[in-house]
């Protein structure tokens, strides 16, 4: 049976430990703990011999007698004592451990949530006070109770009927969805699932649920959702196509965030991108100001002139001599 290279690993890992504690092990013996042939373990051998410290002279790499274990069939392993030190983490090293476990726990919940909380306090007070503050990470999510359920419900295969304010119709859905999967996207949590209403995959926002309920039936094999890789926004219900005609000095938009298409026209370029947030696009073109030539449809805009507008009466009231 073909092994692949991420069994290979794992079993690497514990191989190591094991012939630490079982000096001049037997290949066929320690084959069959391992759950492999005599070969693929000979095979895996030949790759541990190629693993140490950096440098990679002789005394930096773990060594193993293979004349012994090709003649005798016996595996001596020697030069591997560093692996039992305590590992040492950079500060900058703990920090990205950090930013990763807070996205983790953003999806986690139950025992593993719990199990992560407690990585991270301790990679906190590894980090000390000053260094954990100074790392951020902030994503669009439910509450802790509606996650956890979520998890819950994963795991152990049930439905759920949610309780969904939806953007598109401006109104609270109740649809009952099979949960595949949380995941972390552009600054927000999102359940991946399928919609027994739609009969097809959707996606929902965490931020946006307010409540889970346990519902009859259990999980069928769907398959797998569509990928969030290149156009996954496609899939989303709620989001909107939008097209901007802006400046030179705003074609930067183009290569930061997501888009359909780039075009050059007589007035600047104009960049189709798909808004799922009218908040988001709201902020996008405030922050653009005179960069933007044209927004279609227009109504997408209403948003960001009303905040522009309101800003300026409040600055009117409160300038001097205003």
């Amino acid at each position: 049976m073909k092994s692949t290279s991420v069994e290979q690993v794992s079993r690497l890992l514990a191989l190591v430990p094991y012939l630490q504690a079982h000096p001049d092990a037997d290949l066929t013996e320690t084959a069959e703990r391992f759950g492999v042939t005599p070969r693929r373990l000979l095979a895996d051998l030949e790759v541990l011999w190629f693993v140490g410290l950096p440098g990679g002279l002789p005394g930096d790499l773990i060594d193993i007698d293979m004349d012994a274990v090709a003649e005798q069939g016996r595996i001596s392993l020697s030069n591997a004592d560093y692996l039992a030190r305590p590992m040492r983490f950079t500060i900058e090293e703990v920090t990205s451990l950090i930013v990763a476990l807070r996205a983790v726990r953003e999806v986690t919940g139950g025992p593993a949530g719990e199990a992560v909380d407690s990585a991270l306090a301790k990679l906190s007070k590894v980090a000390g006070a000053q260094e954990s503050a100074r790392v951020g990470f902030a994503v669009a999510t439910s509450e802790g109770a509606v996650r956890d359920r979520l998890a819950g419900a994963i795991a152990d295969g049930r439905a759920v009927r949610l309780s969904y304010d939806g953007l598109t119709r401006a109104e609270t859905t109740t649809p009952v969805v099979e949960p595949h999967r949380l995941s972390v996207r552009d600054g927000y949590v999102y359940l991946e699932g399928w919609s027994r209403d739609r009969s097809a995959w959707r996606t929902f926002r965490l931020d946006r649920i307010t409540s889970v309920e346990p519902t009859e039936g259990g999980v069928a094999d769907r398959g797998e959702p569509p990928e969030f890789d290149g156009g996954w926004l496609e899939v989303r219900p709620e989001a909107a196509l939008v097209t901007l005609t802006v400046t030179d000095a705003a074609r930067w938009i183009s290569e930061y965030y997501p888009v359909r298409s780039v075009t050059r026209s007589g007035r600047g370029w104009r960049v189709e991108l798909l808004v799922a947030d009218p908040a988001w696009l709201r902020a996008l073109l405030l922050r653009l100001g005179p960069e933007v030539r044209s927004v279609d449809p227009p109504e997408a805009a209403e948003s960001a002139r009303a905040a522009a507008r309101e800003a300026l009466e409040l600055y009117a009231e409160t300038a001097p001599g205003g």
